[in-house]
């Protein structure tokens, strides 16, 4: 680039975009890999449940998990979903 030539605000707003258009990908990729993944005991441990009634909730698709090997893996945003979801409230007994 010669001294004579000027940079405009046009040609730095191509710019960034070029750029954000090239790291995208990257910022992608990262965040899949910081998911963080979670063990059958840690999910059991988080939703205070057996390790059959985590297998009824497989074999039923409540919930989501990858296998690898012969180990499970769920996602803990899965898992923090299902925590945060609407209580349900015991009906009310009637008196007698």
């Amino acid at each position: 680039m010669s001294p004579d030539e000027l940079l405009t605000k046009k040609d730095l707003e191509r710019f960034k975009e070029e750029l954000f258009d090239l790291l995208k990908p990257l910022t992608d990729a990262q965040a899949l890999q910081q998911q963080k993944w979670l063990r059958s005991q840690d999910v059991m441990k988080m939703l205070n449940i057996s390790a059959g009634t985590l297998q009824n909730m497989r074999v039923a698709g409540n919930i989501t998990y990858n296998k690898v090997g012969k180990i499970f893996f769920y996602k803990a945003a899965d898992i923090d979903r299902m925590l945060s979801g609407v209580e349900k409230k015991s009906p009310k007994r009637k008196k007698l």
